[in-house]
């Protein structure tokens, strides 16, 4: 498709001719019917001129209203002319169209080609009424400019020498535009294709995008697209404005010359009728004819040029490649967004946040506010916390992909950003990313290619993906993602992950789709996977229960420490395991009074809960307003339940995070 951008084939013209030649007898019953239709044109500026000179300007008003029963009989034959012409035009439209039709299927069959179809249902039909519709304004112009021209010298030759040139003029300047407006329409259409089909690939894949850090690579790719696009744009209208010029000299500068000249005319024996069919001619048959050809020549022409080089080999030229799923860029040069393994740092912390404060807005409520936070290398910490607390905007923090107001968020011991965090970390979002193309394609994402087919079943064995892969045939099998369940399409992304080089591995609710044995085969392959730290946005109590840590995030208040310590002295805890799990017999024994000394996050005590002294209200009521419920599952080891959404899982989350829990503080 780029190829043809300025690019005209020399054989289109000939094969044009070639077409009209074996056609002859249709073309000459075109031309027949169209004299008849221009008689129209002619009689009716001449029957006007001789109603005023010979019937109502000389008192006899029977002969100028038999003048205009003339005209008015002149537009019933010329209608009858119109009638047949349509059939004339349908005889050249559809052998052409039923020639294109056989040249793209007989491709489609012989070299498998995968735009056969658009080109059947789609650009066939626009060559076709296209074509009709050239052929009707070039005819009518030509057959009305001609009868006008005879017209006009019927009633005074003088006439003709004041429109005659500035038409002549028009039309040529009109012609000469037709090359380079039709080149500049063709880069204009292609580059408009181009920047569609991009888009298209890159919108689906944001949040991979984002995760992968690769925005700015991919921003640079689609803005050459936009600027390509606008000059284009700006090209095109330039020789538009050409065209616009080329249609007032040849149409309207007419009408002011014959009111200019009127006297020298009147000097020269023109009467005032004549000036009047004069004007008729002018006004109701040259401008509009010539309105048309300008118009649809200049614009449907050249989209038909386009559209025939395409439909017509062997001179069609060859599409361009069609942009491959999100991050195509990055792949472009062979690598990855994450080439090699990173360097294993120096320090010991995986994550470190120090007083961090985050807002949506500059005079937006802080939803994090001072927090601090240290997770050491090969720490599993799972993060709890009512719906639109911040749980989100915490992993959006830590991954780079949100910038803090205060306070600072280490990776790796590297500062968290877009552009240095992609190689320490993968982040996989709830609603999970799979793009069309084989399912090692997908697997194989986040790593350089290609990845030795083992790895590959490898990791589908760790997370649970084997029994996916193996019924839709292997590595090599390609992936319809909206043939893929939500869950099947979670496990794609874990396993995704789970082959990545990143160190740090960010699951915002990436199982919500799995049931509870899957969940935890999937977060026990990482918790194993050698040098991986693991954070886990829970929303089973079984989650936090394998984590090695676990961070309450309550408004301004958190707690943080393993799952028995914060049983103790977190009301909120409590009540989420509460909400979770199955109230426990009568017969057990009460929660003890005392609660055990408090963990520290950094060097920082926790803050003590909001509730105080006094028992907090459970944070997910029968019926949470969020659309979560607890529910009891069955076969669930430890976990007599979990959390389960009615309505769209995507809308368990207050987009943003920005839910009804106030600030989330204090010390980590």
């Amino acid at each position: 498709m780029k190829g043809s951008q300025g690019q005209h084939s020399p054989g289109l013209p000939r094969r044009g001719l070639r077409f009209l030649r074996g056609r002859a007898r249709v073309v000459v019953r075109l031309v027949l019917w169209s004299v008849l239709e221009t008689a129209q044109t002619f009689v009716m500026g001449y029957a006007l001129a001789r109603a005023l000179d010979d019937g109502f300007l000389a008192g006899r008003a029977g002969v100028g209203l038999g003048w205009l029963g003339v005209a008015a009989g002149a537009v019933v034959v010329g209608a009858f002319g119109t009638g047949r012409v349509y059939g004339c035009v349908a005889g050249l439209v559809e052998p052409l169209r039923d020639r294109l039709v056989r040249g793209v299927v007989g491709r489609g069959v012989r070299e498998a080609d995968g735009g056969a179809l658009s080109g059947l249902t789609q650009q066939v039909e626009i060559a076709r009424d296209t074509f009709a519709g050239l052929v009707m304004v070039s005819r009518s112009f030509l057959f009305t400019a001609a009868g006008a021209l005879v017209g006009l010298f019927s009633l005074a030759p003088p006439l003709l020498l004041v429109v005659g040139p500035p038409l002549a003029v028009g039309v040529a300047l009109f012609l000469a535009t037709l090359g380079p407006l039709a080149r500049r329409q063709e880069t204009f259409l292609v580059a408009d294709e181009v920047l569609a089909g991009r888009l298209g690939a890159v919108c689906p894949g944001l949040r991979d995008i984002t995760a992968a850090g690769a925005e700015d690579l991919v921003a640079a790719d689609a803005g050459r697209c936009v600027d390509a696009e606008y000059r284009a744009a700006r090209s095109l209208a330039r020789w538009g404005v050409v065209r616009v010029a080329a249609l007032a000299i040849g149409g309207q500068l007419p009408v002011v010359l014959l009111l200019a000249t009127t006297p020298w005319l009147l000097d020269r024996g023109v009467t005032a009728g004549a000036l009047i069919g004069a004007l008729a001619y002018v006004t109701q048959s040259l401008l509009p004819a010539l309105q048309n050809l300008v118009h649809g020549l200049g614009t449907s022409g050249s989209r038909l040029a386009v559209v025939l080089r395409r439909l017509a080999p062997p001179h069609a030229p060859t599409p361009a490649p069609q942009p491959g799923p999100p991050l195509a860029a990055a792949r472009g040069s062979g690598r990855s967004p994450d080439a090699t393994p990173p360097p294993h740092p120096a320090t010991s912390d995986a994550l470190a946040l120090s007083s961090v404060t985050f807002a949506y807005g500059d005079s937006g409520t802080p939803v994090i506010d001072g927090l601090s936070l240290r997770v050491p290398h090969g720490t599993h910490l799972a993060v709890v916390g009512p719906s639109g607390i911040g749980k989100s905007t915490l992993t959006g923090l830590v991954a780079g992909l949100l910038r803090p107001r205060h306070g600072t968020v280490h990776l790796c011991g590297r500062p968290a950003s877009r552009a240095t965090s992609r190689a320490h970390r993968v982040l996989i979002p709830q609603e999970a990313y799979v793009f069309g193309g084989s399912l090692a394609e997908n697997l194989g994402e986040l790593r350089p290619k290609p990845v030795p087919e083992e790895e590959l079943w490898a990791a589908a064995e760790a997370v649970g993906l084997t029994g996916v892969m193996v019924r839709l045939g292997g590595p090599a099998a390609e992936v319809d993602p909206g043939a893929l369940s939500a869950g099947e399409r979670q496990l794609v992304a874990l396993a995704r992950a789970y082959l990545s080089y990143a160190p740090v591995v960010i699951l915002d609710e990436a199982t919500c789709h799995l049931d509870a044995e899957a969940e935890e085969r999937a977060e026990l392959a990482f918790a194993r996977r050698p040098g991986t730290t693991l954070v886990v946005v829970a929303h089973r109590v079984s989650s936090a229960r394998r984590a090695d840590r676990v961070l309450v995030m309550d408004g301004r208040c958190v707690a943080y420490g393993e799952h028995d310590e914060l049983l103790g002295r977190s009301s909120l805890y409590r009540d989420l395991v509460g909400a979770w799990s199955p109230r426990p017999p009568e017969s057990a024994p009460p929660t003890p009074s005392t609660p055990p000394p408090r963990s520290p996050v950094s060097a920082t005590p926790v803050a003590p809960s909001r509730a105080g002294g006094r028992s907090s209200e459970p944070a997910l009521s029968l019926r949470d307003p969020d659309g979560v419920d607890p529910v009891a599952r069955p076969r669930l080891a430890g976990d007599g339940g979990h959390v389960v959404a009615h309505g769209p899982m995507g809308k368990v989350q207050a987009a943003g995070d920005l839910g009804d829990g106030g600030a989330l503080g204090g010390q980590g």
